[in-house]
């Protein structure tokens, strides 16, 4: 038995090695995807559940089941932060109200566009997380000013597997998060550039990105998100641009990792906000 993103899996382990016998050439990720169609492991939306296959494998691997191919290139891994090449912006300082700026434009960042470079160039240089490729669903932002400056990113990613606060806030129990858990985004990034300083700001960018992110998933996932989630660290910031777009603070996270299984890795306290999308969000995430 084991467990991929909190659920237990037995896999048949005879089913992949007859796979890897009978197809000496294959490549990893060649049979992470027929295994997918094997068993019909898709998303919401119908994809094929790659990613999570691989991780799979690769614990298979890790506990003396089975022998992998060789890899054939790279580990995504090896380019999760990446030397990237400087896109030219102005960074002449902005100090203004709010209304001097708009209206603003909010700009969907897609895998293929010319904006790609400069998003990842942005957080890199100017987010204290800095920039990680994304893995699994995922949306990106650029913000414009009325005068075509960009001035702010955004990034939503996989939402937290557990979280107790957020977990109480839904009404969820173990099975039902185990099922709906794709209907929540995590606000992962949120940047403003640190030459910009007009009040409300923030907080108004926030207010713009919700009223179009679910239609924005819809559009490239296939399934609408419901809630968002984001977690502040408390010894950098107050959170106040959450608060102020009317984020509801739902509690605070114990000090530990996702990866923290032995209690032994601390890590700062943060707080927990969560933004429904919609009236009928929490009974949408409380379905069975």
């Amino acid at each position: 038995m084991v467990t991929i993103q909190g659920k237990k899996i037995a896999p048949d382990i005879g089913e992949i090695k007859q796979l890897l016998n009978g197809n000496p050439d294959w490549g990893r990720t060649r049979l992470s995807e027929e295994l997918c169609l094997i068993w019909n492991w898709r998303t919401a939306s119908g994809r094929l559940k790659d990613m999570a296959c691989r991780t799979l494998l690769l614990k298979l691997e890790r506990f003396g089941h089975l022998c992998l191919p060789p890899r054939k290139r790279p580990s995504t891994n090896a380019f999760r932060n990446l030397t990237l090449t400087e896109i030219p912006h102005d960074t002449k300082p902005i100090c203004c109200s709010l209304a001097e700026l708009l209206p603003l434009h909010v700009s969907p960042v897609l895998e293929k566009s010319t904006e790609l470079a400069l998003f990842k160039w942005l957080l890199a240089n100017y987010h204290y997380l800095g920039f990680r490729n994304t893995v699994g669903e995922n949306f990106k932002y650029l913000i414009y000013d009325n005068q075509g400056n960009p001035f702010a990113c955004l990034l939503f990613g996989s939402a937290a597997w557990k979280c107790a606060a957020r977990d109480r806030f839904v009404g969820w129990n173990p099975q039902t998060r185990e099922t709906n858990i794709s209907f929540i985004t995590n606000n992962t990034r949120f940047l403003i550039l640190p030459w910009i300083r007009v009040p409300h700001l923030a907080s108004h960018v926030l207010a713009r990105v919700a009223k179009r992110l679910s239609s924005d998933w819809s559009h490239k996932y296939g399934h609408p998100i419901y809630l968002l989630e984001t977690f502040v660290d408390r010894s950098r910031y107050r959170g106040t641009c959450y608060q102020a777009a009317n984020w509801i603070l739902t509690g605070q996270t114990q000090g530990r990792t996702r990866n923290d299984r032995n209690h032994t890795i601390s890590t700062t306290i943060k707080d927990i906000y969560v933004y429904p999308l919609g009236k009928k969000s929490l009974l949408q995430l409380c379905r069975a």
